[in-house]
């Protein structure tokens, strides 16, 4: 049975214990790509294209240099087992970008400052949820 990190109709707000008010733009370390820096460049340039499970499954493939004749196959069992959601993201949770998902469950990022972040935390019709905290405070 599949087990999917998606979510519908659904603002991921950045996480309580981010500090930033103004989002940050991830960095590569060392030349290689972060996390972080694949999901942003990702999403912030396909906006809700993609889905949560497109972009977790995305990651996993990049930085396991998976190679496979048959992704799918491939991909149905990396969802076998639970993975963890965007909000454990470090987008939400350290650099300051909320995520939205559309009916569809597409995804797309909102910088904090934004004028569309203002309007998606307070939209009614969305579920709201925090990114997870960093600390265990």
């Amino acid at each position: 049975m599949e087990k999917s990190t998606n979510y519908y109709n659904t603002f991921i707000e950045v996480a309580e214990d981010c500090l930033l008010t103004k989002a940050e733009i991830p960095i590569e370390r060392g030349n290689k790509k972060t996390v972080a820096t694949i999901q942003f460049y990702k999403i912030k340039e396909n906006p809700y294209l993609y889905s949560s499970d497109d972009i977790v499954f995305d990651i996993y493939v990049s930085k396991n240099a998976v190679e496979c004749d048959d992704i799918e196959k491939e991909k149905a069992l990396f969802f076998s087992k639970g993975q963890p959601c965007l909000r454990c993201s470090p987008l939400p949770k350290r650099y300051g970008w909320g995520i939205h998902y559309n009916a569809e469950g597409k995804i797309a990022i909102y910088a904090i400052e934004s004028d569309e972040y203002s309007k998606l935390k307070v939209d009614a019709e969305l579920k709201h949820l925090k990114a997870m905290r960093s600390s265990r405070k």
